[in-house]
């Protein structure tokens, strides 16, 4: 069995607030392998972004990160920046979400995917510029070369996300971290987005790990989910068998909301109303000590629930998803609801 690209293990992120400590992500552990789709889901709030801003090195100096995140034999959580800065762009490329805030809008599109060429390699400018006009090319950007010259607000939306895959590709690396980098897009552009990325992680062999508020997204793309609620895990496995057989009633809730019935209701008189998950999640600050859907779960009817955290566990026999990598992992839910249903 290959090892893993990236092997993230009981990572914990606590944050200083006003209201005391901010406790966003416990205990979290994944691993994704050459090739794989890792996404991770979950209400805004439940860490998602948090997670992944920790194994960077990108939250502020409030921010107490634990646990380890091997990448590649080396441990992110124990690098200075300095070292960070080696990886961050060369072993690891980051796309976020608004490619307006991701760009300086001062400087040209060629200026900015340059910059990072030379700062990982020893590239003349007219070495890097060709480069950078290949990178563009390779993303579907039309006239890459003139797109060089010209500044972000001259380009569309979409235009601006190929420029930060292409930015996030330039040091051709081996993990590519996407957080909600669709969103903002039209589902066209979007389509075209993710298609790109496909492409690119199946010439490359590039590991992705796609964060994302879109199950459809996820259906469509993924190898194995996460499902995220107040900090923790609380469901994964590959993305057929969470989708087909979900076993936490949270999963169960996202799945549920889900508008597929109102397309084949847009004929009748009126459209069955949009099912949604009651309540809202925990503040960081004031998680249970049970299980964190506690006070959400339709389902509650174990007395452990309330005051003791469900084990994140094989629900069933489930093999590894067709086509998922060696050392995938097998359905595991964090809840006594419904347990063998």
């Amino acid at each position: 069995m290959s090892a893993p690209v990236l092997d993230v293990r009981d990572l914990r992120v606590r944050l200083r607030t006003p209201a005391g400590e901010a406790r966003v992500v416990n205990g979290l552990d994944y691993a994704v392998h050459a090739g794989e789709t890792v996404a991770v889901v979950g209400e805004s709030g439940s860490g998602k972004s948090v997670s992944v801003l920790a194994l960077l090195g990108l939250l502020p100096r409030t921010a107490t990160v634990t646990g380890t995140a091997q990448f590649e034999g080396r441990d992110l959580l124990a690098m200075s920046d300095a070292q960070l800065r080696t990886v961050r762009g060369n072993g690891i490329g980051m796309v976020f979400q608004d490619p307006m805030t991701s760009l300086n809008p001062v400087l040209t599109v060629g200026r900015q995917i340059t910059e990072g060429l030379r700062a990982h390699g020893e590239l003349s400018r007219r070495q890097a510029a060709e480069r950078a006009a290949e990178l563009l090319a390779d993303v579907g950007l039309p006239e890459p070369r003139r797109a060089l010259e010209r500044y972000p607000h001259e380009l569309s939306g979409g235009m601006r996300q190929r420029v930060v895959i292409a930015i996030a590709l330039s040091g051709e690396p081996r993990l590519l971290v996407a957080d909600e980098a669709t969103t903002a897009l039209d589902v066209t552009v979007q389509a075209q987005i993710l298609d790109l990325v496909a492409r690119l992680q199946a010439e490359r062999g590039t590991a992705v790990v796609w964060i994302t508020h879109d199950l459809g997204v996820v259906a469509g793309t993924a190898d194995r989910v996460l499902v995220m609620y107040g900090g923790r895990c609380v469901e994964d496995g590959g993305v057929d068998d969470v989708f087909e057989r979900p076993a936490h009633p949270y999963t169960r809730g996202l799945l549920g909301a889900l508008p597929a019935r109102l397309g084949a209701a847009l004929d009748s008189a009126r459209a069955p109303d949009l099912v949604t998950v009651p309540g809202t999640p925990p503040l960081p600050t004031e998680l249970p000590d049970g299980c964190v859907f506690w006070a959400r779960c339709p389902l509650r009817s174990d007395p452990r629930c309330e005051h003791e955290q469900p084990p994140l566990a094989p629900v069933g026999p489930r093999g590894a998803p067709p086509g998922a990598p060696p050392g995938a992992l097998v359905h595991r839910a964090a809840t006594w609801c419904g347990e063998g249903s």
